[in-house]
């Protein structure tokens, strides 16, 4: 389904997660140290401007519309699992591949919700326009 303009960037945002958690399953599943290391602290470097500015986007624009329009489940989903990435994130400052393994497949699970389910719904709910019968 095409993006409303105003879903488009954050949805294009999805794709590099998806790269990012899929490199950090890729190390998890290696087992090595140094992949493992590696892995953590690229997700620590990027983390903090990127993930965390995306996260802020949702939270301060589309969350809040999504909520009011009636999504609010949807919302506490993703606040959920916002909480729950960036406290993975912190715990990676020590590499572990268990945690390098959790963040990797939440983020995974985290870009699909938004796409099938969040991202949908707002289309629906906040831009009906572009919703095509």
């Amino acid at each position: 389904m095409k993006r409303h303009a105003a879903l488009q960037y954050l949805s294009r945002d999805h794709h590099k997660a998806l790269k990012l958690a899929r490199q950090a399953c890729f190390a998890s599943d290696s087992g090595h140290v140094i992949a493992i290391a590696e892995a953590a602290q690229m997700i620590n470097a990027l983390f903090p401007e990127w993930i965390e500015g995306h996260f802020r986007a949702e939270e301060a624009t589309l969350l809040p519309a999504l909520a009011t329009a009636g999504g609010g489940e949807l919302v506490r989903q993703v606040l959920a699992q916002h909480a729950e990435l960036r406290a993975l994130n912190q715990q990676l400052a020590t590499p572990d591949g268990l945690t390098l393994a959790r963040f990797g497949k939440l983020l995974t699970e985290h870009v699909r919700f938004e796409e099938r389910e969040v991202f949908e719904s707002a289309q629906t709910l906040l831009y009906p326009e572009s919703v095509t019968t």
